[in-house]
């Protein structure tokens, strides 16, 4: 446990690349403008912490020197001291050439406003639920209290973090198998002052959990295609292949999860899934269910969610 301590962007022992070096930078904004140059040179891939060279580089410069990240831009203007440039430099150097992800870099991960501790024993939290938790109570009974609900494949607990935070009235269960990211969730869960609430599970989905039944069942399981994870770029292939790995057409845990999950849901109940691009996979594997898409703000629509009397008369 004591590797969850949060540690600084840069590490130490490392002479910047010659490569990288960019002569004399003297403030913030010059940096900024200087890495968003060389993420473009260096192909790096986006989308685990910002969807922009310019977002993630600020990010990257705020928590490397210990700024807010609400700054206002005044702070580019910043002038940067000579040990600073050194962090900076290995940071980037770390970033550009190593294809590092900036969340382990810094040991962070953001949903919405919620700050959560991240390594690589965890895939780093990006989830459309952030979004879509909020309108999950429409699909329950007006009036009817949610008691238990549960995250499956819950990696660093993250989204264990939010249900517990949209139920608070509710037991919340986190089912996980890898025990190194258990160890992370661990930490997630007492950061955030839910160690009570929430109850962790080691389990392969429901294999090793007490049978309970649930208003809510929520995943955003691993749905990769297997063939596909070679052709990940460099920065999704440093995040546990166990938390990415789908099976031959990335639907074998949201097979076993429908599966299981008739015997685990209220007859009121639901069953919400993020699976990313698999949304046709879905619709041809599971007609019976009809699976109800969700509308994310940027069109992916990629969340899909079961009521309770479809499950139960479905084949998944």
């Amino acid at each position: 446990m004591g590797a969850l301590r949060h540690s600084s962007a840069a590490t130490l022992g490392h002479r910047p690349s010659p490569r990288l070096r960019p002569g004399r930078l003297a403030t913030l904004g010059d940096w900024l403008h200087w890495a968003e140059r060389h993420y473009a040179r260096h192909r790096v891939t986006l989308g685990q912490v910002a969807l922009s060279a310019h977002d993630e580089a600020l990010y990257l410069l705020l928590r490397t020197l210990g700024l807010p990240l609400d700054s206002r831009p005044a702070v580019l203007r910043r002038k940067i001291l000579p040990a600073q440039a050194e962090q900076l430099h290995e940071v980037f150097r770390r970033r550009l050439e190593e294809h590092v992800p900036a969340a382990y870099l810094t040991r962070e991960a953001w949903l919405g406003p919620h700050k959560f501790y991240v390594d690589e024993r965890v895939i780093i939290p990006r989830s459309y639920f952030v979004e879509l938790l909020p309108e999950l109570p429409l699909w329950l009974p007006r009036g009817r209290p949610v008691r238990r609900v549960v995250d499956v494949c819950t990696g660093s607990g993250c989204l264990a973090v939010l249900l517990a935070r949209q139920f608070p009235g509710a037991k919340v269960d986190a089912i996980e198998l890898s025990p190194a990211a258990l160890a992370v969730a661990k930490f997630n869960l007492a950061a955030h002052g839910l160690t009570r609430r929430v109850r962790l599970h080691r389990s392969d989905v429901f294999d090793a959990v007490p049978r309970a039944a649930y208003d809510v069942i929520l995943s955003n399981p691993p749905y990769v295609p297997t063939r596909e994870l070679r052709g990940l770029p460099e920065e999704f292939r440093r995040e546990p292949a166990l938390a990415l790995d789908g099976g031959r057409d990335g639907l074998d845990v949201i097979r076993k999860l429908l599966r299981q999950a008739r015997d685990r849901l209220q007859p009121h109940g639901i069953v919400v899934l993020e699976v990313g691009g698999l949304r046709r996979a879905m619709d041809r594997a599971f007609p019976e269910l009809d699976l109800h898409w969700l509308h994310t703000a940027d069109g992916e629509d990629c969340v899909c969610l079961i009521q309770a009397a479809r499950l139960r008369h479905g084949r998944a």
